[in-house]
């Protein structure tokens, strides 16, 4: 892994500078998938209800040598799932998939359904966000936050509930920078976590990236991961080929002030 070892959220749990991602990862590859990111030192895993692969998720780590306390898990409520009582249910719904007695993170998925990008839930979110307060405080969870959510949308949790969110996963990489938000949670002392850290693929082809890459010996996805750590972000790499799994761990360069600033110009690549 990197040089640097954790993250600290604002309640003082660690988390892992790098997690391994199983978002499309079918439940029935996920146990080959998270099995290998455990043997080759990935400590982070994370998951959500709605990927539908808890089941293997848990399973590979539980069958791994690594007791309990030394892997960090993620999951999420789903974006459709709104209130209180709902959001207690689904909670249920994970940690009986996972076969686990708590979880290290569990956030909201996102701050409206998929099916309903920007609709307003605001008061839903805010019974979800109190549920889990409440599975935080019981110590079925040792830290909470959301997923997707601007400043608008942190801000009515921030208005109305008692625990700061500890992260905000957001899609994050070279091109989307997100500063207002970035700056917003950092404020607030929230981790961004960096979801998508290649754009799902779509940068690994930039000439910048490449010729980046090959300055610094390394391969474009290693470049792109190490950007978002730069950046004071978690990335969250997903593959489930074994070389890559271990490439995007090994991130033991640093990128130049110079060459930051060189990819931070580079245009995201949803705009082209």
């Amino acid at each position: 892994m990197a040089k640097e070892i954790t993250f600290t959220f604002h309640n003082g749990i660690e988390i892992p500078n790098i997690g391994f991602g199983t978002w499309q990862i079918p439940n029935e590859e996920a146990y080959a998938s998270v099995t290998t990111a455990l043997e080759n030192g990935y400590t982070h895993i994370d998951t959500a209800l709605a990927y539908q692969n808890e089941q293997n998720v848990g399973k590979a780590i539980k069958d791994f040598s690594l007791a309990r306390e030394d892997v960090f898990i993620t999951s999420k409520l789903p974006a459709q799932i709104k209130g209180y009582e709902k959001t207690l249910k689904a909670f249920d719904e994970t940690i009986t998939n996972l076969g686990m007695d708590y979880l290290d993170l569990y956030l909201i998925h996102a701050p409206w359904p998929w099916d309903e990008v920007g609709k307003d839930c605001t008061e839903g979110n805010i019974q979800s966000w109190k549920a889990m307060e409440q599975l935080y405080n019981e110590g079925k969870i040792r830290s909470i936050g959301v997923s997707n959510f601007s400043e608008r949308d942190i801000q009515a949790i921030l208005d109305t509930c008692t625990i700061v969110p500890m992260a905000n996963q957001i899609p994050f990489y070279i091109g989307r920078d997100q500063e207002s938000l970035l700056a917003y949670c950092k404020k607030h002392k929230i981790v961004v976590e960096a979801y998508s850290p290649l754009a799902t693929g779509q940068i690994l082809n930039s000439p910048a990236i490449l010729e980046m890459a090959e300055k610094y010996s390394v391969t474009p996805a290693q470049l792109c991961i190490r950007y978002c750590l730069e950046r004071e972000t978690l990335p969250l790499p997903k593959s489930t080929n074994e070389t890559r799994i271990i490439e995007n761990s090994q991130l033991d360069f640093t990128i130049s002030s110079e060459d930051l600033k060189i990819l931070e110009k580079i245009e995201d690549v949803r705009t082209k």
